[in-house]
């Protein structure tokens, strides 16, 4: 069976790496990364998008009185699926909830690490708290350029952080 799972995430990031780049509409970082995850695992339902949506480009832009600026849409995105592959079908325990929590903070420092940030205006190069932001990120193609290859590291790296998980959980 682990094969089985193996193989979706290897077909999902192929049609990832392929389709990405070239979508201009419906793009939302922190969605495509839970969503994609969730495809694996034979789960799509509209309220997981939803949820999502609001998150990308760093909290929706967001930027604090003290100019802190929020994480980046597949860092969000990445930590809600890992948050599912633990949790399974049921509300997680307090010592599931306490695992998630430390694989989600070793994804954002492997994010970090891969990347140099985990802040999204600090990744992408525009700051979306202004409308100015998203029109030139959007106007210099920086979803192509870029923000793409963070969406495909994130769920193949979900994948191997949550592996043991993958397979107790969802095989």
């Amino acid at each position: 069976m682990q094969q089985k799972l193996d193989k979706r995430f290897d077909e999902k990031i192929e049609e990832l790496e392929k389709s990405l780049p070239s979508r201009e509409k419906n793009v939302n970082c922190a969605e495509l990364t839970l969503t994609s995850v969730l495809q694996v695992l034979g789960i799509d339902d509209p309220l997981f998008h939803n949820a999502m949506i609001p998150l990308s480009g760093g909290f929706g832009g967001y930027k604090s009185k003290k100019g802190w600026q929020g994480a980046c849409g597949p860092v969000s995105g990445g930590s809600s699926a890992i948050g599912i592959i633990l949790g399974g079908h049921k509300r997680m325990d307090d010592e599931t909830a306490m695992v998630a929590s430390k694989k989600a903070a070793i994804f954002a420092h492997k994010f970090e690490k891969k990347f140099g940030s985990v802040i999204c205006a600090e990744l992408c190069g525009y700051d979306f708290s202004q409308p100015e932001g998203m029109i030139e990120y959007r106007k210099n193609g920086t979803w192509a350029k870029k923000c793409y290859h963070f969406v495909v590291w994130a769920v193949d790296t979900i994948r191997k952080i949550t592996a043991e998980e993958l397979k107790n959980n969802w095989e």
